[in-house]
């Protein structure tokens, strides 16, 4: 594929446009034009110049150094962070007839060789390597021994150290620029903030790079936040009123809930999968295996999985816990609707999630400035999941970018209500303040609730906290509504988690202003009971559902998608994506020549399979 005439032509010009890198996208990847910034993008690494890209997951950054990889003389070296997904990668290329390979430590020394002769001999258009492999003395020296076209350096964000997904390794990749100087880099992630980016920059030492920055919206994902209560229950009805049979991730704070969650969804007949680090890596494999080529898999899983992901019909990223940060939420629903069809990104979060990220926090062995850090990203979390307006317009926010009210959130479907909880806000840091001044003591959430709904308790009876001026002064509120409140609390740094391993509450300095009527506290009203909410109906203005007969060969092409899939041993979306089978149904092409014509058909597939896909729509023609 690779033109091996071509030379390069130094300083990039931004209104240069190489007409090789149209023609390979519509001719290999069967696309008529690029999208948003791919063609600049594109035309700039082509020309030998170094980039940042930041691109939402789905918004085709892979093309971005794909393409120039195979319009510049050379080889281009993918750097990739998960080994377990290059088999995958390089299956897809291949089946676009695109020469590609991966070394890593998966494969016998044979394939090793043959792999590296082939790099030598200018026989490759991309090589995938993990950065641990790239950093050793051995792939160095082949490296030297062949021609490179580009470095991509893709998952970016693995160099930043404050971010969700520090990779060390990554950070010895700014010796690409020593080594090889003169050789373009394009950095790719979907997920930084203007600090992550400068860091991102410093540390690949892109300092001359161009930045490519995207809109991180991603109007296909529906984002949905609810109160914890019994959350099992709360994922099962997410799972069977919106989700049946759609493929999905679960994501976990722990381990043991990954495979408590993972049994409990299998005796409710969900086809469950467990996943994290403390799995055997064969189980890993294989259970990461079953949901890329099967359909309707859900993956429960720590965030130890997710990263590269190519699954392009995830329906749906339900949060169990609490994420620790924007980026690492936004991250992992962005694996979401990568095909840009509809999606869910659900989140159940409560007191408790609160309790233990500021308490985790408190205990980590970072010095203040870490804690800092940690603390200000759990602030934008939990901001995120107590605002009253649109989810997705305080989620661009944080990444320096504004819309208009999405219209696709919980918040703009439902408009949730804010009450003033100035009053409650004192009773309940008065109790606290009670108990510390008069008796030297301190508590959980539980007890302060029991104190100020006047409940004879055990423990309210023998500690004598009924006599306290604040027992019973909070009656007015269910139990369920003063969690909210001390969960709000909490989320606004009213009040703070012992650093003793306790759970129990005490006031902030800012507690004052709020004690002393200073300051008025808006709360989010919850509802005292759990809503069973109607199955959510999803987008369809972004995807309408099939005419009848197009019904029928869409489900007639997926069937046979999956026949071949099966035969080659790839996952169904490698063959073609739902998307190009679904235009494929709506035009029902009976030439090959108007086969071609459809988005995702390039002249590789349309060798391979245009026969027969054209011989499945004459059957049901028939």
């Amino acid at each position: 594929m690779s033109d091996h005439g071509f030379t390069d032509l130094g300083t990039a010009d931004p209104q240069f446009s190489d007409p090789r890198a149209a023609e390979i996208l519509a001719r290999v990847f069967g696309y008529e034009s690029f999208r948003g910034d791919q063609q600049a993008i594109v035309d700039h690494v082509i020309q030998g110049g170094d980039a940042l890209v930041l691109m939402p997951t789905g918004g085709g950054k892979s093309l971005c150094y794909q393409v120039p990889s195979l319009v510049r003389a050379g080889t281009g070296v993918v750097i990739s962070p998960l080994i377990a997904l290059m088999q995958d990668q390089v299956d897809a290329l291949t089946e676009l007839g695109v020469r590609a390979a991966f070394l890593n430590s998966t494969q016998d020394w044979q394939d090793t060789r043959e792999v590296e002769r082939a790099f030598v001999a200018g026989e490759l258009d991309l090589l995938y390597v993990a950065p641990e492999r790239l950093l050793t003395e051995r792939c160095q020296q082949l490296l030297a021994r062949g021609r490179i076209a580009l470095f991509a350096i893709d998952e970016a964000h693995c160099v930043s150290q404050w971010g969700h997904d520090f990779r060390p390794e990554y950070l010895g990749l700014s010796m690409l620029h020593e080594q090889w100087p003169n050789v373009p880099r394009i950095a790719l992630t979907a997920t930084a903030t203007d600090v992550t980016r400068v860091e991102i920059a410093e540390r690949l030492a892109l300092n001359d790079a161009r930045h490519y920055v995207a809109s991180f919206d991603r109007p296909n994902i529906r984002y949905h936040i609810v109160e914890k209560q019994d959350v099992r229950r709360q994922l099962l009805q997410l799972l069977r009123q919106e989700h049946a049979g759609d493929a999905g991730i679960v994501y976990c704070l722990s381990r043991n809930k990954v495979e408590d969650t993972a049994a409990f969804l299998c005796t409710q007949g969900i086809d469950a999968l467990p996943y994290h680090a403390g799995l055997g890596a064969a189980v890993r494999a294989q259970n990461q295996s079953r949901f890329l080529r099967e359909d309707g898999v859900v993956m429960v899983a720590t965030i130890a999985f997710g990263m590269g992901i190519d699954k392009p019909d995830v329906r749906f990223v339900a949060h169990i816990d609490l994420p620790k940060s924007v980026e690492g939420y936004y991250q992992e629903t962005g694996r979401a609707g990568r095909d840009g069809l509809p999606a869910t990104a659900w989140l159940a979060y409560g007191l408790q999630d609160v309790v233990q990220q500021r308490r985790m926090i408190d205990e980590s062995a970072g010095d203040d400035a870490f804690r800092r850090r940690l603390g200000a990203a759990l602030d934008a979390m939990l901001g995120l999941c107590e605002t009253v307006s649109c989810r997705r317009q305080r989620l661009l926010q944080y990444f320096g970018q504004s819309i208009t009210p999405c219209g696709n959130c919980d918040n703009c479907l439902n408009p949730p209500e804010s009450w003033d909880g100035t009053v409650a806000a004192q009773k309940m840091l008065s109790a606290i303040y009670r108990l510390v001044k008069e008796r030297g003591q301190r508590y959980g959430a539980g007890h302060l609730i029991d104190i100020l709904r006047g409940k004879e308790t055990p423990r309210v009876l023998e500690h004598g906290h009924g006599t306290l001026t604040v027992y019973g002064i909070g009656k007015d509120l269910s139990e369920q509504a003063w969690r909210s409140v001390l969960r709000q609390l909490l989320a606004q740094g009213l009040l703070m988690v012992d650093q003793e391993g306790y759970g129990t509450l005490a006031l902030t300095d800012e507690s004052r202003a709020v004690l002393k009527g200073e300051r008025t506290l808006m709360l989010r009203r919850e509802a005292d009971k759990p809503v069973k909410a109607a199955a959510t109906p999803r987008n369809k203005s972004l995807q309408p559902d099939l005419p009848r007969a197009a019904q029928s060969v869409f489900e007639a092409l997926r069937s046979w998608r999956a026949g071949i899939a099966r035969s080659h041993g790839v996952p169904a979306y490698v063959i073609f994506h739902d998307a190009t089978l679904r235009e494929i149904a709506l035009a029902r092409p009976d030439t090959l020549e108007d086969l071609g014509f459809v988005n995702g058909v390039g002249i590789k597939k349309l060798e391979s399979y245009g026969e027969s896909i054209l011989e499945c729509i004459a059957e049901l023609a028939e």
